[in-house]
């Protein structure tokens, strides 16, 4: 019998080699961009073009990797780079190595990096999904933040297995990575705050044999520009002594292997080629940066700002109110975002989130908000049109070119009000910081990952859509930065009615802001 399954072992492990060497071997990995489109639209979603086959049994969990994954999933280089499209799993991918790795050596250290703290815990996720399916055993679950409570920021948190291994996650700052010797992941190294000083701070980590053997070096990424850390990883010369394994993964590799993706639907709904030319076929185009970094977002954390507001209606009497809406029906949420001016520093009283909420009960919930403020600044684009119609007219529109002198700017989101709202939402961030917004998780993750763009020498702002939203907040905050900017010349709501939009009820009701 114990023959049986030895041999058994030994022809999954030929059965492997045999795969291995076919995968990395595959005339796709040579294709241009071109040929390869060529081939995915003739191609049946699922399947893989080669004919290529995962050979381990089915109640194995490495028989989910595709052709893809499987090449780099067995590529035992020291050094590794992984240049690879958005939804190709190759997180999921990643953390699969790292816990096969702790299952094999009792005492192995690896150490995740990602550019976020959601991103950080997302890939403990995928590592406990991993650990699951190979029965070892988490013994332990720590979690360290900068301050005493779940919303502040993370510094590290960690998995301990039952044989003494661990993986801990962290957000890829120099700070948070320094500590013991171990193992290294990179995920979505090109999207850190700063690449180039983590990874110096971070290279002593993998320094030390003497503990836990000789240390492996993971970096994984979708590609942030010409000039990133990981395009000069990609593009600089190996040496005799230090030479990357690299791996490339577009979107037609993944598909042309079996991942059931519709490129041309992903493609239209992108809806733009350079993105996606750079988000899913791994072109170095130019780059990005994030606009708040943790840092600095953490100087306006205060735990006096708020996120949900109790007296709403009477908010505006003591001191003004500035609001931002930027509104979202099904795919994102609709984030109302309330300033209160108090001195020079602009407090945050609530950050209302509405979800998959009809467009006539957003309307009720805002407008006693909207009634209550000095001034709104209006999200009026694409579905925001018909709701902004609405609230100028019933609240009076700010337009002062036109003579306009309500309540509510409707604002449309083209390139060049982007580059007005978000450098000045930057601005009231930095030192002496004159904005306090809450200590809260989700706030801070999206407000960290708003990005700014250059593209062809021009600079635009951009955020990748998560389940959470699409920096909705951040974008509601920066309206309500802009609001609270405007000088003030607003009629009270009572003020609209039949004098609505004449000079002479204008001036009559005029009230002014010193």
């Amino acid at each position: 019998m114990a023959n049986l399954k030895k041999d058994a072992l030994e022809q999954l492990r030929a059965q492997v080699e045999a795969a291995f060497a076919a995968a990395r071997a595959d005339a796709l990995w040579a294709m241009d961009l071109e040929a390869l489109a060529v081939l995915v639209e003739g191609h049946e979603l699922g399947r893989n073009h080669s004919g290529w086959a995962n050979p381990y049994p089915k109640d194995d969990p490495r028989s989910l990797l595709l052709e893809n994954q499987f090449a780099y999933y067995h590529d035992r280089a020291r050094f590794k780079a992984l240049l690879a499209s958005r939804q190709t799993g190759k997180d999921f991918t990643s953390e699969g190595e790292a816990v096969e790795d702790c299952q094999a050596r009792a005492g192995t250290d690896w150490m995740v990096g990602a550019p976020s703290e959601r991103q950080a815990l997302d890939s403990l996720d995928q590592a406990k999904l991993w650990a699951d399916a190979w029965e070892l055993y988490v013994e332990d679950f720590k979690v360290e933040r900068e301050g005493n409570t779940s919303q502040h920021l993370l510094k590290s948190a960690e998995i301990i297995f039952s044989n003494r291994a661990r993986i801990r996650a962290v957000p890829g700052k120099p700070d948070t990575v320094r500590g013991r010797s171990s193992n290294v992941l990179l995920t979505e190294f090109d999207f850190f705050e700063n690449p180039a000083a983590t990874w110096r701070a971070i290279l002593p980590s993998i320094t030390n044999p003497l503990r836990g053997g000789v240390k492996k070096v993971r970096i994984v990424t979708t590609p942030n520009g010409t000039g990133s850390a990981m395009h000069r990883i990609w593009t600089k010369k190996d040496s005799a002594r230090m030479a990357w394994s690299r791996h490339l993964w577009t979107i037609y590799h993944a598909v042309l292997m079996g991942l059931p993706v519709d490129v041309a639907q992903l493609r239209e709904a992108m809806d733009d080629p350079d993105g996606f030319a750079q988000e899913f076929l791994c072109r170095w185009l130019d780059g990005s940066s994030v606009l708040l970094p943790y840092d600095l977002i953490a100087l306006a954390e205060s735990a006096e700002a708020t996120e949900a507001w109790i007296d709403v209606t009477g908010s505006g009497r003591t001191h003004p109110v500035f609001l931002g809406i930027d509104f979202g029906r099904t795919n994102d949420p609709t984030v109302c975002w309330s300033l209160q001016r108090i001195g020079d520093i602009l407090w945050t009283r609530e950050v209302l989130v509405l979800e998959n909420v009809a467009t006539p009960q957003q309307e009720q919930v805002l407008r006693d908000r909207i009634s209550a403020a000095n001034r709104v600044c209006f999200d009026y684009t694409g579905p925001g049109i018909g709701l902004g119609d609405y609230l100028v007219a019933r609240h009076g529109q700010w337009k002062p070119e036109a003579h306009l002198f309500g309540k509510v700017e409707l604002c449309q989101f083209s390139t060049k009000f982007k580059r007005e709202i978000f450098p000045r939402l930057r601005r009231k961030f930095e030192a002496p910081t004159r904005l306090r917004v809450p200590i809260s998780t989700a706030v801070r993750e999206d407000l960290h990952q708003m990005q700014q763009v250059i593209t062809n020498g021009e600079y635009n702002y951009w955020s990748p859509r998560t389940r959470e939203g699409h920096s909705d907040r951040c974008t509601a905050l920066a309206l309500a930065v802009r609001a609270a900017d405007m000088p003030v010349f607003s009629l009270p709501p009572k003020a609209f009615g039949d004098r609505r939009g004449t000079r002479a009820g204008a001036r009559r009701n005029r009230s002014v802001e010193a």
